[in-house]
């Protein structure tokens, strides 16, 4: 059997059922359950000569060994003789596709899509957990984990406008050249050119500036030589300090720049760490209080301000919802649209299919 020719394990491959088929490419094949007979056939077959071998061995083994046995029907011992088994229901007719979302029908295209554009404009009014973050550090260091969307920046403005009223230097970090040559922008819009500095790896304007923004590696490399003495960075006079994006405290690379730049910064300072993805934010806090001189105050919540919404562009140029409901919501499963799944098996059909005949 394991001289056999290429005809003929596909003849042999095509003579077994659906489920060995499944149990012989898992660990091989990436995706096998969402292939068809044909395709997990001929993927089987493209292996190379010195895996075809084993592959001709395994599938030799599994037809010896038959298919697995099945669930055992025997009558369960706790139940008593005399209780007679309920009278079996009779079988409902399968409906198309009823295992998905049988309480809530698919949502349309039209409905994932309302509610884009500019919104009404409202007077702004800020969230309690918002106001809660700015008071807070004026004693506290602060973490801030809310989802995307939900105003980690007003809390940042805020915190830095108070901070430069107290004649106090801000320092605001981000993990990227590039979203620090943005906040540049933003932040001089709003403080004044004259209010804001920059310093990168190649640039260097207005130093200084109250509010300077620089990426989190050329923090730490200041907090390093100013504890040697080598240069002064206003140490005196540093308030506040923002860290955007922290998540990267979790980076295997990376993490421990924001590490040493937490250790290393100065006690009066304030400290105010901004994500929407920490996994383990109470952690934190509990590390940097172990290590600061102040606690670490937590705000934390789930409840996103703007929807999450996703959709799927076929080739073809159609538009179609992604999943069947129209929001994202944190920790729900979510099945794939009908129509969704339909573009993407057409799709596949087109792409692949031509690839196998012989």
């Amino acid at each position: 059997m394991t001289n056999m020719t290429h005809d003929e394990l596909s003849r042999l491959l095509y003579a077994q059922p659906i489920r060995l088929l499944h149990r012989l490419a898992k660990g091989q094949v990436p995706r096998f359950f969402r292939m068809g007979k044909h395709r997990i056939i001929q993927t089987l077959l493209d292996f190379p000569p010195n895996h075809r071998a084993r592959l001709v061995a395994d599938l030799e083994a599994m037809i010896q060994e038959g298919p697995p046995p099945k669930p055992s029907a025997k009558r369960p011992a706790r139940l008593k003789a005399q209780e007679a088994p309920p009278k079996a229901k009779a079988p409902t007719p399968p409906t198309h596709r009823a295992i998905d979302h049988p309480l809530e029908p698919a949502t349309s295209i039209e409905e994932l899509l309302e509610g884009i554009g500019v919104p009404i404009a409202k007077i702004f009014k800020p969230d309690p957990w918002q106001e809660e973050a700015i008071a807070q550090l004026a004693t506290n260091d602060v973490i801030v984990s809310v989802p995307t969307g939900s105003g980690k920046t007003y809390v940042a403005i805020e915190a830095m406008r108070r901070a430069i009223e107290a004649d106090q230097t801000v320092i605001y970090t981000s993990p990227l050249k590039a979203l620090s040559n943005t906040k540049l922008t933003e932040f001089s819009q709003i403080f004044g050119a004259d209010q804001v500095g920059i310093l990168t790896g190649d640039r260097r304007y207005n130093p200084q500036a109250p509010i300077l923004i620089m990426t989190t590696e050329i923090l730490r490399n200041l907090l390093y030589d100013a504890a040697g003495g080598e240069i002064d960075l206003r140490i005196d006079t540093l308030g506040l300090v923002i860290l955007d994006e922290s998540q990267f405290i979790a980076d295997p690379e990376r993490g421990v720049v924001w590490e040493e730049t937490i250790i290393f910064c100065p006690s009066q300072s304030r400290l105010l760490l901004l994500s929407a993805s920490i996994g383990n934010p109470d952690e934190i806090a509990d590390w940097i209080t172990s290590i600061r001189t102040v606690p670490c105050h937590l705000i934390h919540h789930r409840n996103r301000s703007v929807p999450l919404r996703a959709a799927y562009l076929d080739p073809s140029g159609t538009l179609s919802p992604l999943f069947r409901t129209k929001d994202i919501t944190h920790g729900k499963g979510f099945t794939v649209h009908p129509e969704t799944k339909r573009l993407f098996t057409d799709y596949e059909h087109q792409t692949t299919g031509p690839r196998y005949r012989r």
